[in-house]
């Protein structure tokens, strides 16, 4: 392994990769480099998976293969039934479809994956702790990245990714997908909210669960064909238990999302489509709070409160699912199934040609897609992304420790807090050192 900071090897990662390091690769195919959109071989856009469990085969897969302008070449996961579950899902979509189709190839190790030259782009959908190491190394490589939020499991791994996508000029798309028309109305509230229909922001609720707990689930029999060591990664040697990784192809989200060293619960879960949704009406894409306060009573309604510069106080609260605003002429709520207003005019009255509109994506995967062609940033680029995990990430740590903490979003420093900032990140098991950029 390498001895530079940063040991993450598998033979100097392939060779192949490191030849990134003299300059980003040429992508494998002309759609890439911004050419037109084609079903032609030789214009798509080639794309490899890393981790193939239930959001990848009910979201990721099903959509990316109906692009035309799209390959998927590789799929890499550490359960060899996942992993070949995907290849044989791919290769019997493209079977009827492209006859110039040559089969999908498939890894254990996403170093593997990476290291190809011919791939143009990537999907993550790890479980957290495993979504920074791959988006760095993979815009190291070239690749453009579609990462599953949240973006990361630290706070230090959420700068690193954004350093690691400047300096390779790569599209990162975060999948916080109610940035995206998927769910329309959640733009539509940030356009109401930042056109000033309620007038000044005092506060707003965001509605998610509840941080996560360490680790205390019984060891079970190894699943067959599980690189359980991999899969751990960074997190602590510890048994296998199919609550983390289920056996086998499962329909069901895993659990490994409850507890502190694979994710970081609630808070992080859905977190980071809502307090994304906040961040975004908020106008703090490029920033966040300054101040986080545990409450007194940690199981209590309300939650942890969050201050931002100019004295808006976001609160955490258990029970209403969404974002709630509070202004000085009126409330909104808005959530996946609600986009209601009190008085009911701030929503009905139709936005003014004057009036603020955002980015109107055409889609999660689609705008990802145009992006690469283009050279853009997506609707929920990797700075939204890091920013609004980083909330998240502040959140669980006021519970944790049970102390308000001050914060520098521009320098993403504790301030005059020595203690909270060795918190940023956390121990690492050798080889999974954070990467340099």
């Amino acid at each position: 392994m390498h001895e530079n900071g940063g040991r993450i090897d598998r033979r100097q990662f392939v060779k192949g990769a490191a030849m990134a390091a003299f300059g980003v690769p040429a992508l494998g195919s002309r759609a890439a480099r911004g050419q037109a959109t084609s079903s032609a071989p030789s214009e798509r856009i080639t794309v490899g998976f890393i981790g193939v469990g239930k959001i990848a085969n009910d979201y990721h897969l099903e959509t990316l293969l109906g692009f035309e302008d799209v390959q998927a070449v590789a799929v890499c996961d550490v359960d060899t039934t996942r992993r070949l579950h995907a290849k044989q899902l791919i290769e019997e979509a493209y079977a009827t479809e492209r006859r110039d189709y040559k089969g999908i190839a498939d890894y254990n190790d996403f170093r593997d994956l990476v290291a190809r030259r011919d791939i143009d782009a990537v999907v993550i959908a790890t479980p957290e702790h495993w979504h920074a190491i791959p988006l760095i190394e993979a815009c190291k490589a070239g690749k453009h990245v579609y990462c599953e939020k949240p973006l990361t499991l630290t706070i230090a791994e959420a700068r690193l990714c954004i350093e690691a996508a400047r300096k390779h000029n790569r599209v990162v798309q975060t999948g916080s997908q109610q940035r995206s028309n998927v769910f329309g109305q959640f733009r539509q509230a940030c356009e109401l909210v930042r056109s000033g229909r309620l007038g000044k922001i005092r506060r707003l609720t965001v509605g998610v669960g509840e941080p996560s707990k360490w680790c205390d689930l019984p060891a079970e029999q190894p699943e067959p064909g599980l690189d359980w060591d991999l899969w751990l990664g960074y997190a602590p040697e510890r048994p296998y238990n199919s609550i983390l990784s289920p056996r086998g192809v499962h329909k069901h989200f895993p659990g490994w999302r409850s507890y502190r060293e694979y994710g970081g619960g609630g808070m992080t879960d859905m977190g980071a489509h809502h307090f994304d949704i906040a961040q975004w009406a908020l106008d703090m894409d490029r920033s966040g709070p300054v101040k986080i306060v545990p409450p007194d009573d940690p199981k209590a309604e309300s939650g942890v409160k969050f201050f931002y510069a100019s004295g808006i106080e976001m609160e955490h609260v258990r029970k209403r699912s969404g974002c709630v605003f509070f202004g000085e002429k009126g409330t909104l709520h808005i959530d996946r199934d609600k986009l209601e207003s009190d008085p009911p005019e701030i929503v009905s009255e139709p936005l003014g040609a004057d009036e603020v509109h955002l980015y109107e994506s055409p889609g999660h995967h689609r705008d990802w897609i145009d992006c690469i062609r283009s050279g853009k940033r997506p609707v929920c680029d990797v700075e939204v992304g890091a920013r609004s995990a980083t909330v998240c990430h502040l959140g669980n740590l006021a519970y944790w420790y049970r102390r308000t903490l001050r914060w520098d979003p521009h320098k993403w420093e504790f301030v005059n807090d020595p203690e909270a900032n060795t918190r940023r990140d956390r121990p690492r098991r050798d080889p999974w050192q954070l990467p340099k950029v």
